[in-house]
């Protein structure tokens, strides 16, 4: 299993990734969402990440995250894990 560790957290969402980011996990922290992000998915995730980033340099965690959640559709390749 591969190590992930914490890439941003806020209040909402966390993300954790592999060192070599190409592994992800996109989590909510309030709906008790998760989305397990590898291979090409992770490839386009981290793609899209850094892209938010450059193009919206002053959104903080939450921000960035709700945009890939909700606009970016990553919620797509959510499941509950628990409450």
């Amino acid at each position: 299993m591969t190590e992930l560790n914490s890439l941003c957290d806020g209040e909402k969402f966390e993300l954790l990734a592999s060192n070599d980011r190409t592994s992800f996990v996109l989590r909510s922290k309030r709906d008790f969402y998760i989305a397990h992000l590898q291979g090409s998915e992770a490839a386009h995730f981290y793609d899209d990440y850094r892209a938010v980033q450059r193009q919206f340099p002053a959104l903080n965690s939450d921000q960035t995250l709700t945009r890939l959640w909700d606009e970016g559709g990553y919620s797509w390749f959510a499941a509950q894990y628990g409450d």
